[in-house]
């Protein structure tokens, strides 16, 4: 027998219901680069999560059908596939600032998202020392049969002078999983650095080892001395300790990566190589611009980049640019199907998620021929003339 509720929660279903099911179509009036395709509608938004997990649907209690807990923002998700769907672990964040991780799933890849009944249930290392946020949980399918979810766990900075609440020490939160259901919490990741916002497992051992791509960053907000992306080996994951970090792709001066890059998600083994899916910021007059870019690295050594593709491969566009922070795009999940096709996962402003997809053949193309940065504007030119007379040759011969 279905339950008397207020008419606005009502609407309120009907609606959401309607958003999950709608059809999620290409993008044509989007930029065409023929790397990727953007689609018209966000993948998952705050207006996807449950009506249950906001309002108190008895009207016993809630009369006037007011919302509860209010959600604002649903973003930066780890992203899966399994069994035939595809599964965000989504950032879901509430009016309180604080973030939580849900599972939603589809059947396409690219809309119907829908969430499970309740947020995932994350057990903690020490409930006395919990952290008190956590966010941007990166999934790896590892070889040694787990699914790993590498996150943040944020506490505050307590070297603090008083009254500044704004300085936080990051480090790297890591649970383990068969089905996404049921986690195993573990020791948060070890390593010298002060700060560690970019944990990233790689998905294979590497001489036996765990890999980790790493961000050695000097403070919270600032990369400081340190930046770029590292790579580091533990002998376990329970715990995860390593010793040291050496990086391997630095931050560089008047480019996208200036102030802060680091690992997105997991890289995607292909034939030539490991695709690499990154964010790189630089400072401009309105602050921080978050872009994704890509690069290649070696399959005997994963920390060797063989091919860099000069600027960004994805910057927010139209309503992309507006949200909580501002002119950021940002990317922890993707996957790679066995029928070559690729789904990109990234978060615009902090605010909700999009999806936009390619396959192997053409980000593997777009790696190995895109020009490098040349770094200076005169040796850009001469990338520019040199493109603009081989086409003019060939188009006259």
């Amino acid at each position: 027998m279905s339950k008397e509720l207020h008419p606005r929660i009502q609407r309120l279903l009907v609606e959401q219901d309607a958003l999950i099911a709608k059809r999620n179509r290409p993008d044509f009036s989007a930029w065409d680069n023929g790397i990727y395709q953007r689609y018209e509608d966000c993948v998952v938004t705050a207006r996807h999560v449950p009506i249950s997990w906001r309002y108190d649907m008895n009207p016993a209690t809630n009369p006037l059908g007011l919302e509860r807990l209010g959600i604002n923002v649903a973003f930066n998700a780890g992203a899966i596939y399994l069994n035939g769907k595809f599964y965000l672990v989504v950032r879901t964040e509430g009016n309180d600032r604080k973030s939580f991780f849900a599972v939603a799933e589809s059947p396409t890849g690219i809309d119907q998202f829908r969430f499970w009944d309740e947020p995932c249930d994350i057990p903690e290392v020490d409930e006395a020392d919990a952290p008190t946020n956590v966010y941007d949980m990166r999934l790896t399918k590892h070889e040694d049969g787990w699914i790993y979810g590498i996150f943040c766990v944020e506490r505050k900075d307590p070297k603090a002078p008083e009254g500044d609440l704004s300085s936080a020490v990051a480090q790297c939160g890591i649970v383990r999983t068969k089905d996404l259901k049921k986690w195993e919490r573990l020791p948060d990741f070890k390593s010298p650095s002060a700060q560690q916002r970019n944990v990233v497992l790689h998905p294979e051992f590497v001489n036996g080892k765990y890999a980790f791509y790493t961000r050695p960053q000097d403070s919270f907000i600032e990369a400081g001395k340190g930046g770029g992306i590292g790579w580091a080996f533990s002998d376990s994951m329970n715990p995860a300790v390593v010793g040291g970090e050496s990086a391997f792709e630095p931050r560089q001066y008047h480019t996208i990566k200036e102030m802060k890059n680091g690992q997105g998600p997991a890289p995607i083994k292909t034939k030539e190589g490991w695709l690499h899916l990154a964010h790189g910021v630089r400072g401009c007059a309105s602050g921080l611009r978050y872009v994704l870019y890509m690069f290649m690295t070696s399959l005997d050594d994963p920390s060797k980049v063989t091919h860099t593709p000069g600027g960004y491969f994805i910057a927010p566009e139209g309503e992309e640019r507006i949200g909580d922070v501002s002119n950021v795009v940002f990317a922890n999940g993707w996957v790679a199907k066995e029928d070559g096709s690729v789904y990109i996962y990234y978060a615009s402003s902090d605010t909700r998620m999009h999806v936009a997809t390619s396959t192997i053949e053409k980000l593997v193309d777009y790696c190995k021929n895109t020009p490098s940065d040349a770094l200076k504007s005169h040796l850009c030119v001469k990338q520019r003339v040199e493109l603009i007379r081989k086409n003019k040759a060939y188009l006259e011969s």
